[in-house]
């Protein structure tokens, strides 16, 4: 029979020597992945069964084996579930290919201690390879179900494995570890003692639903015992709540979510009446590495009658909440549902937005009771949750009502819209807020100046989506939302004559230089006015009340959305030395071609104070240094 001997990828060797000199502090990890996996297996293959009739396998009794041999120091755990096909075996195990190894490997490295390194095992899907910190070689044999021929994968965890086919292999999977040497000094982790496996599988994987199966040590002259059935495989969600610790809640967890760190929140609902359902969802206590990608796996598992039918049923939660694990067991679907039906299902419609509603509520309660595990809470998700203030209007209100914003009210302490309202000046009709890259960038913003000045609050949004959001909202409790950088801004309250009166001058004494400069850069700007928003810079740019912001332009560009380049505002401060000599200049000469440079360098320098880019930096640097000669 050909065995074909293959190479791992640098990344993977990379891997396999971090596992083989693991820093785990608890090496018992490598049993729970490997009894995960076997789960998984079952799930699927009795799935599959239920959608093919005609799939050749047996599902009459799937388990899950463990097998001990203390002379050989071999550990086998077995399954009867779909199995691989001689190439799936390649890709899945041999390469490491879709595990997102380079990114484990980084944050492995970054990792402050052995508890945070040790729960990067499950979330990169590297699991499998957690046998090599007990096992000098892995064996693995597998058969697809409804193939004729299986496949045998072997490695010492070096620089190679091999792969053959095996004529002999039962359906499923089953992998072998050949034990590294006994420590006689722990011996409480000796992975061939049915006393540690037993321990081990009641502390990690009672609650899965499938047998785990054992046979115990036969006793000297006795014949070997039956079997022995190692789990409870009780439905957690199922059982009332005094009979559930919080251990095995975070357990379970960990089994669906492959973050063996503890949730955040653990959330039940039983829902009784014409539509009977329940949910068992738990809310992270870290965002994923890969949240925000297009690849993200969303959506709960989907039971129907404790017959697992999906991993990742997306039609149960919006895809703000994507976050969120757990299962929902309903009593009243079709075996044989699909993820297209259940997009049109109106029983799976109530069941969303009735779950929905008990997360959002949930985390209400936890921002009321809990500021510490709020904040956890708001660092890690806030982002992805602000996106349903744009996607869910139904529940808006409700989003608001937990969503907290950094302000200029406090350098570390966010705010929510009702704090801020409550601080709102006498004759203050709006809310303030500016978005940007980072805080300090928009702090510093030209745009603040006036803000600062009076001490009016004005809250500091880092995030994309709110460029979305804040237009999508418009206003809270008859507030308008009102960014500092768009429209024209008068935050003089009530009118002063004298005042009124100085503005008028101005306006007559810059109407000539503003027309001019609106005349020269027309090819970038609409218009150049007086500013009421400065007080130290001379000049920025601001977008008009209802247009686009450069941001939310570049935005819906990179989604591949054309969007016509909108033309914005240069506005002016008339107390500047650099904007009073340019207007002297200008009413002194008739050839005004020497100013042309002058309010093109004015308008680049506002451009630049907001953050943008020059339109020709060039061009710009030269005229800069041509400046900076005549000055020497």
């Amino acid at each position: 029979m050909t065995t074909e001997t293959f190479e791992f990828q640098v990344e993977a060797r990379q891997l396999l020597q971090l596992m083989i000199h693991s820093v785990y502090s608890n090496k018992d990890v490598f049993l729970r992945e490997l009894l995960s996996n076997a789960s998984d297996a079952l799930d699927k293959l009795r799935l599959e069964k239920l959608r093919d009739d005609s799939l050749d396998a047996d599902v009459s009794d799937l388990h899950i084996e463990i097998d001990v041999d203390k002379e050989a120091r071999t550990l086998t755990v077995r399954d009867n579930g779909i199995g691989m096909s001689y190439d799936e075996v390649g890709q899945l195990i041999g390469t490491i290919a879709n595990s997102g190894t380079a990114t484990f490997l980084k944050e492995l490295r970054e990792a402050q201690d052995a508890a945070s390194a040790e729960g990067l095992i499950g979330q990169f899907g590297v699991g499998f390879y957690s046998g090599f910190m007990v096992a000098d070689e892995v064996t693995l044999v597998t058969r697809r179900a409804g193939e004729g021929q299986g496949t045998r994968w072997t490695s010492r965890g070096e620089s190679t494995y091999t792969l053959e086919k095996a004529d002999d292999a039962p359906q499923g999977t089953s992998v072998t570890l050949h034990l590294k040497p006994a420590d006689p000094e722990n011996q409480l982790h000796d992975y061939t003692s049915p006393w540690t496996i037993k321990q081990i599988v009641k502390r990690y994987s009672d609650f899965i639903t499938w047998p785990i199966r054992m046979v115990p040590e036969a006793a000297d002259g006795e014949d070997a015992p039956e079997p022995e059935t190692l789990n409870s495989m009780k439905a957690l969600w199922a059982r009332s709540r005094d009979e559930v610790s919080d251990d095995e809640y975070h357990e379970l967890y960990k089994h669906i979510s492959h973050d063996w760190r503890e949730p955040l929140e653990t959330i039940r609902l039983q829902a009784e009446g014409t539509f009977e359902y329940q949910a068992l969802l738990f809310v992270p206590s870290h965002a994923p590495h890969d949240l925000f990608t297009r690849d993200f796996k969303r959506g709960v598992q989907l039971y129907v009658k404790r017959v697992f039918i999906m991993d990742d049923c997306e039609a149960l939660l919006p895809p703000y909440l994507r976050f969120v694990k757990g299962v929902v067991d309903a009593q009243d679907l079709s075996l044989n549902v699909s993820r297209e039906i259940l997009q049109q299902d109106r029983h799976i419609r109530m069941m969303q937005r009735r779950l929905t509603k008990k997360v959002l509520s949930t985390i209400k309660e936890i921002k009321t009771k809990d500021a510490d595990r709020y904040a956890t809470f708001w660092r890690e998700f806030g982002t992805a949750l602000k996106e349903g203030l744009v996607t869910d209007s139904e529940n808006r209100d409700a989003i608001l009502a937990v969503a907290s914003f950094a302000t200029t009210h406090a350098e570390d302490e966010p705010t929510t819209l009702a704090q801020y309202v409550e601080r709102m000046k006498d004759g203050q009709d709006d809310i303030y807020y500016i978005t940007g890259e980072s805080r300090q960038s928009i702090e510093n913003s030209p745009h603040m100046e006036a803000f600062r000045d009076k001490g009016i609050e004005v809250l500091l949004l880092t995030d994309a989506v709110d460029e979305v959001w804040v237009d999508a909202v418009g206003e809270y409790e008859g507030k308008k939302l009102r960014s500092v950088a768009k429209g024209e801004i008068d935050l003089d309250g009530e009118k002063d004559e004298k005042a009124e009166g100085e503005r008028e001058k101005q306006a007559e004494d810059y109407a000539g230089l503003l027309g001019w400069m609106r005349e020269q850069l027309d090819e970038d700007i609409k218009e150049v006015r007086l500013s009421a928003r400065l007080t130290v810079s001379p000049a920025c740019v601001v977008s008009d009340a209802h247009d686009l912001t450069p941001a939310l332009e570049n935005m819906y560009r990179a989604m591949g959305q054309e969007v016509p380049r909108t033309k914005r505002i240069l506005e002016l401060n008339p107390g500047h030395p650099l904007v009073k000599n340019l207007n002297e200049a200008y009413k002194e000469r008739e050839d005004r071609s020497g100013l042309v440079e002058s309010a093109e360098l004015l308008h680049t320098l506002a451009v630049l104070a907001e953050g943008g880019q020059p339109k020709d930096p060039a061009r710009f640097v030269k005229l800069v240094a041509d400046r900076l000669e005549r000055t020497l």
